[in-house]
């Protein structure tokens, strides 16, 4: 086989690749070898066609047939001999190729590689260095964090009677709009409970400044007038009247931090028992924080110390993938249908997220160099683990997220495996970096 590579740009290669006229013609008559036990034609056994005949009923399919088998065969030798790593690869349409016995065929692949990276201060003798985080949890931050579980064990009690409504109680109440002296269709709520003082609407009607003050058992009327530019034709112009009735009224009860609560919140026996858990669980999180901090910081030093061309393939694969996720938390938050963004919306999320896009495929190659260099793979219990904690994170079972991923194809099973190598080579780097002091 002869190969030429041309260089077409800083990520970008050309391969001439010829196949030998042996391997050829080896190939072509195989082709026709195979061809002949399996065709039926009249007047000739199985197996016993003159390939005369044959060439002259098959020769395109056959050479075809030939061309796609070549092609995968020799683009792989061809990219072992010229030592590169593809990312993409594109090959000119084959079907006016002509291919024929005792002469050599020709084809052109152009592909974008991967660059040649060389790596700088990652472990010993030059280790990245770290500002050491000293934080500890507080025992301010224990009793916050006992007070966010006095809040989830309160209950709400009725007031005493002839209370006055202040900010921080709670109202049961019932609305009802009327226009011209009759209901108003969709104006109606019955039971709404509703904390005072947080300003929130019922029924697009404002109540927190109505309310102040009054008791148990009053009755309100509140007018409300709306602009005659309003989308409902109704109200259009109009003021509708809304009668407000208190049900009841109640304030929030906390529990006393005692061992008694303490039982109320699981299977603990003492106040003191659920402290030292709650500042276990604290200082857990509080460990994974300073560790992802110190991960940022290990990330930006290998931005910053590495400095080499990005293949725009990957770019653009890593900025559809960004505009993708973008797009479907969108319409997670509007509760919307899966109607594509307009041209415009998707020119803008590309000019906002390239950069980003960039920095992700970089970070990604230096790490996974690293993790070439020190021998790291991906085992079937790292991808079982990182499986089960997906499937933990998305609130689905583990058996689904798999369907989910291999239905994406083998691009999506090398995609989550990347990811993992990844994770594992930023953990070694972590682990040989250097904490000062």
């Amino acid at each position: 086989m002869k190969m030429e590579m041309t260089e077409l740009g800083p990520m970008k290669r050309a391969l001439k690749i010829e196949v030998p006229a042996e391997e050829v013609t080896q190939r072509i008559t195989r082709a026709y070898v195979d061809l002949n036990r399996q065709v039926s034609i009249p007047g000739f056994r199985p197996g016993k066609v003159p390939v005369a005949l044959l060439e002259k009923r098959y020769a395109k399919s056959v050479e075809e047939d030939v061309i796609r088998a070549l092609v995968p065969d020799f683009y792989e030798k061809a990219v072992r001999q010229a030592g590169i790593v593809p990312v993409h690869v594109e090959i000119p349409p084959l079907d006016r190729v002509m291919i024929k016995k005792n002469e050599p065929f020709t084809f052109t692949a152009t592909v974008e590689i991967r660059p040649n990276i060389e790596l700088r201060d990652y472990k010993a003798p030059s280790p990245i260095s770290l500002k050491p985080d000293t934080r500890t949890v507080t025992d301010e931050q224990l009793d916050r964090g006992l007070e966010v579980l006095r809040e989830q064990q309160s209950r709400l009690e009725a007031t005493p009677p002839g209370h006055t409504i202040v900010d921080g109680d709670y109202i049961v109440l019932d609305l009802q709009g009327t226009l011209d002296g009759s209901p108003l269709e969709g104006t109606k709520k019955e039971g709404q409970l509703h904390k005072v003082g947080s300003h929130a609407a019922v029924l697009g009607l404002e109540i927190d400044s109505h309310i102040g003050g009054k008791k148990e058992g009053d009755v309100l009327e509140i007018p409300q007038p709306y602009p005659a530019g309003h989308p409902d034709p109704r109200v259009a112009g109009k003021t509708v009247l809304f009668t407000l009735t208190i049900k009841s009224v109640k304030e929030k009860k906390l529990p006393a931090l005692d061992d008694e609560f303490a039982k109320d919140c699981g299977p603990y026996t003492s106040l003191q028992e659920i402290k030292d858990k709650l500042r276990e669980g604290m200082e857990q999180a509080l460990k994974r924080e300073i560790e992802d901090n110190y991960k940022d910081t290990i990330v930006k030093r290998l931005m910053d110390t590495h400095h080499f061309d990005l293949p725009e393939t990957l770019v653009e694969r890593e900025l559809e993938a960004i505009i993708r996720q973008h797009v479907q938390q969108q319409q997670q938050r509007k509760g919307s249908a899966q109607e594509p963004p307009a041209t415009e919306d998707v020119a803008k999320l590309r000019e906002e997220h390239r950069e980003e896009a960039a920095r992700r495929v970089k970070v990604s190659l230096v790490l996974e160099t690293i993790a070439e260099k020190e021998g790291l793979t991906v085992t079937q219990d790292d991808f079982n683990s990182e499986i089960m904690r997906l499937a933990s994170e998305l609130k689905m079972p583990a058996a689904d997220l798999v369907k989910m991923i291999k239905s994406g194809g083998q691009e999506s099973i090398d995609d989550l495996r990347t990811r993992i190598l990844v994770d594992k080579a930023l953990d070694f780097v972590y682990r040989n970096a250097v904490i000062q002091g």
